[in-house]
């Protein structure tokens, strides 16, 4: 406990072994009196942020968790049985199939939604629970309710095991609750021993705590310096935060409870606990999370309004007017035109509307960071599922607003080339899509990530060979290597191949105003510029190749920015480096 800034939620981080790589850590850690490291599932941490699949029920997203933290040994009932189980133990049995809710959807409270964060870190029974601020934007009530749930956990499932929690400012019914208490300020440890002696510490020191007041503000209030006392009010003899800190921190050095703490930890260093905790446990296998993850996915993509729905009423709204601005373009030399201003909105505008769903894909990533960071499973299995999961959706969008916008066009007539056209706007998204998945491992807020994302598709539009054509387009980076690179450029190329080859149009424009007909092929080639060496469909496995590609780089973004990402933040960050002093507790 401690005032905001003091360190609470980096020594949690350095407990639990979740410090940032820029972050220098000193002194040791000591499990049952060694350094061991701790196997899957002996130890949970949970965060202050409950980031959830604010689309499923409490059931569900419990469920779910429990289908991939529990090893494939133990059967669905079973892992159903735990997680009906859990629930109850957090007193969450009356919410059970309530939403949990999220921006736009009623739901959970606050305090609700901190049980369920709690429910699914503990479903591995774990022996060593850390939280970070779990009454964090909780009232009293909500505050109170949670904490003497957690207090009461060894009760409820007979599991004894150690919590260490970080809390900012407990209420006296909470702060009765704890067994121990570690008080900071500035990163230096103040007090550290049982709670119920730490009021009579201040009081032995000069800092006695009134009756009627919380002993909880009174601590924090002593050993704030953020705010120091007023000197206007008539306490300039007052003595100085800074030296009051220093006073405790003396005093306690020399204290008995002091002593007895370093006797404790000399005892538990010297008895033989084994190795209980290295007991190795595993989750879920890959396959079993690669299908638990695709379920839970298609089901929130579903339920979520904003991630396709929405987007297939935009795109089927569009689609008719496409269809009404090129209604029935025929064969025509002006057709010629027509139908690549048509095809270039197709594949530009259907595909930048996909950047619509990042703020739902963000959202996702945040439950992503969260259970990948607690082992819940691996990021492969994220990016299969993910990947899966929306296919449905995506060819959905596909089909239907494509089958609109291209028979009420009348582009060219034949189901081969109608499947080519949808292959090509599915395969456009999916590439898209992965794009902005690569993006979402970088940047570190959705509307970052929208502006991004717009960047990167407007300077791939403007390089893909239609606004300019390839053979007019500036060498150095426009044409080499925007130009090869740019996904947009295969997606005209494959449109363009699909619609004019096969066809013959009137060319009113000939010498002597003798009307004659060309073929697609001309056109392609002296007009549009396309190159013919190779078929549409290679064009479509080059597009589905290029988004096997962005999807790899989001594995390999995710791999290593564990250790560049915090080097970025904490460079924009004062001070840019941070050192963690470790004692022996």
């Amino acid at each position: 406990m401690g005032p905001s800034g003091c360190g609470k939620s980096t020594l949690l981080d350095a407990l639990a072994g979740r410090l940032n790589s820029n972050t220098r850590q000193t002194g040791e850690i000591l499990i049952n009196g060694r350094k061991q490291a701790l196997a899957y599932g002996t130890s949970a941490y949970v965060t202050q942020d409950d980031n959830l699949v604010t689309t499923l029920t409490v059931r569900e997203a419990v469920y779910y968790s429990a289908q991939l933290q529990l090893p494939d040994l133990m059967s669905n009932s079973e892992k159903k049985e735990r997680a009906e189980r859990t629930i109850r133990e957090m007193g969450l049995q009356e919410a059970m199939n309530t939403r949990i809710g999220g921006w736009g959807a009623n739901g959970l409270s606050g305090g609700q939604k901190r049980r369920v964060s709690i429910c699914i870190e503990i479903l591995t029974h774990p022996k060593l629970l850390f939280l970070d601020e779990p009454t964090s934007g909780l009232d009293s009530a909500a505050s109170y309710y949670v904490m003497s749930r957690i207090a009461s956990l060894d009760r409820n499932d007979g599991i004894r095991r150690t919590i260490i929690s970080s809390i900012h400012q407990p209420s006296s019914e909470i702060f009765k609750l704890f067994n121990c208490l570690c008080l900071l300020s500035s990163g230096k440890m103040v007090y550290f021993g049982p709670t119920s002696a730490a009021n009579e510490f201040f009081t032995l020191n000069g800092f006695p705590c009134s009756i009627h007041q919380n002993p909880s503000d009174h601590f924090l209030k002593t050993i704030n310096k953020d705010f120091e006392r007023d000197l206007e009010q008539g306490m300039s003899d007052a003595m100085p935060t800074e030296e009051v800190i220093n006073t405790l921190i003396r005093s306690y050095k020399s204290s008995e409870t002091y002593q007895q703490v370093q006797k404790k930890v000399t005892e538990i260093n010297k008895k033989d606990f084994g190795a209980i905790l290295e007991k190795k446990r595993s989750h879920a296998g890959f396959l079993n999370q690669c299908l638990v993850l695709t379920r839970r996915s298609f089901v929130n993509m579903y339920r979520d309004i904003g991630y396709y729905r929405l987007r297939l009423f935009i795109y089927v709204g569009l689609a008719f007017g496409l269809a009404t601005i090129y209604y029935n373009l025929g064969s025509s030399y002006g057709s010629i035109q027509a139908r690549g201003s048509l095809l270039m909105f197709i594949s530009t505008f259907l595909t930048f509307m996909a950047i619509g769903g990042f703020p739902s894909f963000v959202e996702e990533m945040k439950v992503f960071v969260r259970e990948r960071l607690n082992g819940h499973y691996e990021t492969t299995a994220f990016i299969v599922a993910n990947t899966l999961s929306s296919m449905p959706f995506l060819l959905v969008i596909s089909l239907i607003p494509g089958a609109i916008a291209y028979y009420l066009t009348g582009l060219q007539k034949g189901f081969e080339h109608f499947l080519c056209f949808a292959s090509i706007i599915f395969a456009s998204m999916i590439l898209v899509e992965s794009v902005m998945m690569a993006i979402a491992s970088i940047v570190p807020n959705f509307l970052m990530g929208i502006i991004a994302g717009a960047g990167i598709q407007g300077l791939m539009a403007l390089g893909g060979g239609f606004f300019r054509l390839p053979n007019d387009l500036p060498k150095p980076f426009w044409k080499y290597p925007l130009y090869y690179i740019a996904f947009h450029k295969y997606a005209y190329q494959g449109l363009f191949k699909n619609e004019f080859e096969g066809l013959k149009f009137q060319n009113n424009q000939a010498a002597g105003g003798i009307a004659h007909m060309i073929n697609g092929e001309e056109i392609l080639r002296d007009v549009w510029q396309v190159e013919m060496g190779y078929s549409k469909w290679v064009d479509v496995v080059i597009l589905l190749g290029m988004a096997i590609f962005y999807r790899l780089l989001f594995l390999i973004i995710i791999k290593t920015t564990e250790t560049i990402k915090p080097v970025i933040i904490a460079a924009m960050e004062v001070p840019p480096n941070e050192t963690i002093h470790g004692e022996a507790l």
